[in-house]
């Protein structure tokens, strides 16, 4: 999968990604700020709030592929509010994306110090860890995403942590976690077109051939999706109505692709 599908992991509002609590002050706590810290006075709430905005804004521009613009917009975060946690690992996985790893660590890093609870923290720092192949730490993250029970998007961990398994060939371990994951957003895309690949390369074809028809009603086509169906209909064989849609589609939609030129030479495995 595309490393830019990190940003389907990110949480864009944050709202929902900042989500920390303590049951002892949970009352007390502002999204994004360590645990029982409030602002005491008119103008560290005024700092709290720009360094909100201004990180939800480079989330945005990050997501577009504004790096530039993203690293400044998180910098004015952090100085309205140093202790503002989406700003420190958000920071975090715009210098994995420069490649700048050192920097990387130490911003995510800095948001699990100040909230060591901090979900959101967890899984960015966990796909950072993924991305340079510490599989097992990674997974360590992801699970600890998952312990504080007012996490919003738990989905998004497992998710992560099935990407992640993929990279060492653990089917069965990533097929754990897609499930998990799916049991908690049944339409989540990416797992339901892992997990058809998983029962496709299994010769699951029957359980293949339902992910894919699950994915297809809630997603749009892609290249991937359509040489998968059409891999999994031509192996099945007992449809070619479905094998030649899929074909068409991919002919059509995505002349250019690799699918479409390995379609064209005969090449389904």
């Amino acid at each position: 999968m595309n490393v830019r599908l990190i940003i389907v992991t990110l949480c864009l509002g944050l709202s929902a990604c900042a989500v920390s609590a303590s049951p002892s002050n949970s009352a007390a706590i502002l999204p994004g700020l360590p645990p029982g810290y409030v602002p005491a006075t008119d103008e560290e709430a005024v700092g709290y709030e720009r360094a909100k905005v201004h990180t939800e804004l480079g989330a945005q521009y990050f997501a577009e592929g504004q790096i530039g613009v993203a690293l400044d917009e998180f910098n004015t975060a952090l100085a309205a509010e140093r202790r503002y946690v989406p700003a420190h690992y958000m920071l975090g996985l715009v210098y994995m994306e420069l490649k700048e790893d050192a920097r990387a660590e130490q911003y995510f890093k800095s948001a699990l110090d100040l909230d060591s609870n901090n979900s959101e923290a967890h899984n960015n720092y966990g796909w950072f860890l993924c991305q340079r192949n510490h599989i097992d730490e990674s997974i360590k993250q992801f699970m600890a995403a998952l312990k504080n029970p007012l996490y919003e998007t738990p989905e998004k961990p497992y998710l992560n942590a099935g990407i992640c398994s993929l990279k060492r060939q653990d089917d069965k371990g990533a097929e754990e976690y897609f499930l998990k994951a799916l049991k908690l957003s049944p339409n989540q895309p990416q797992a339901l077109l892992a997990l058809a690949d998983i029962y496709y390369r299994a010769n699951d074809l029957p359980n293949a051939r339902a992910q894919m028809l699950t994915f297809n009603r809630f997603q749009n086509p892609t290249a991937e999706s359509l040489w998968l169906g059409v891999r999994i209909e031509h192996k099945l064989a007992s449809d070619k109505n479905a094998e030649a849609s899929y074909a068409q589609m991919l002919r059509q939609r995505f002349p250019l692709s690799k699918e479409a030129q390995a379609l064209a030479a005969g090449r389904y495995e």
